[in-house]
């Protein structure tokens, strides 16, 4: 994948009204097809367990159905949390869910995010800046809006995300049938330029498996991630070239009889850098050993495997 980005430009341009309408789409069925997107963000709120911090203010930043921002308020009662997504249809749903409540729900765009400078303590985002254009433009507005000493907790997806229906597809035509991901290393580089401090980065890959490749595609229809790039064929897909995909995919078939949907999760966190008179390693004593103070120690605590 680093290859065929520059500055984080993705290959596949995304057509953003098309992501909205298929998230609004898919808000009434997501729940019950995004098993894996629920696993992943319970992982975002077990790795919280070990970061220290008190945050005021906490934005969900592609909130969906508030599975995650519920997790979040119960873990930081004393916080305030906003909940902010593309779709409105996702937030209506979220708004009519019998789960912990946050601050307020926003309708916006992750890469222009309706919030004042260094505003934020903390920003989480689960399985969503894979569906933004610019990953440098998505940091650099994270980064605009966290305040010194702040953190970003996010998960996206990477490259190897279901490997096995781009392969079925690449042999039945020439289009773009899967969107394009960031890789993990292009990520951590990425926060990095924009100036994040101590990133973290590691990815876990799951297999999902189901008996038919059409219900592989039905439960990406139901969680709103079926292709929304500009690079995509227009109108309906053939019945013919369907047909030719699903017996493609059928290379795949496992011994068990089941067939594998590979996803690839990058995990990342990084800090907010602190005014430059904080952010150094300590101050030198006169017996020359270092004294780093405790807030310094605690915003580079790395989350424990």
């Amino acid at each position: 994948m680093s290859s065929n980005h520059k500055k984080g430009i993705q290959l596949y341009a995304l057509d953003k009204y098309k992501v909205q309408d298929a998230f609004n789409q898919a808000a009434r069925s997501y729940d019950e097809a995004a098993v894996l997107q629920h696993e992943v963000g319970q992982r975002v709120v077990d790795r919280l367990e070990f970061i220290k911090i008190e945050p005021e203010v906490i934005i969900d930043i592609g909130s969906g159905t508030g599975r995650l921002s519920s997790a979040v308020t119960e873990r930081y009662p004393d916080s305030r949390l906003y909940s902010l997504d593309l779709s409105p249809a996702m937030l209506n749903y979220a708004r009519r869910q019998p789960i912990t409540q946050p601050e307020g729900f926003i309708c916006a765009d992750a890469e222009q995010l309706p919030f004042n400078e260094q505003s934020v303590d903390m920003i989480v985002s689960n399985v969503t800046i894979q569906w933004c254009m610019n990953l440098e433009q998505t940091f650099k507005e994270f980064q605009r809006i966290i305040k010194p000493g702040g953190l970003l907790m996010f998960t996206t997806f990477g490259p190897d995300t279901l490997k096995e229906l781009r392969t079925s597809w690449s042999g039945v035509d020439q289009y773009n049938h899967i969107n394009a991901f960031f890789d993990m290393h292009d990520i951590g580089d990425a926060l990095r330029r924009i100036g994040f401090s101590d990133p973290v980065m590691d990815v876990e890959n799951f297999t999902l498996t189901y008996k038919e490749a059409i219900t592989l595609m039905r439960d990406l229809k139901a969680i709103g991630a079926h292709n929304v790039t500009e690079g995509r064929p227009h109108g309906l897909t053939g019945k013919q070239r369907l047909q030719k995909v699903i017996k493609a995919y059928e290379r795949f078939r496992m011994d068990d009889g089941l067939l594998p949907a590979t996803y690839e999760v990058i995990y990342g966190h990084a800090w907010a850098p602190l005014p430059r008179d904080e952010n150094n390693m300590g101050d030198t004593n006169e017996d020359g050993s270092v004294s780093i103070p405790l807030s310094r120690m605690r915003r580079q605590m790395s989350i424990k495997k």
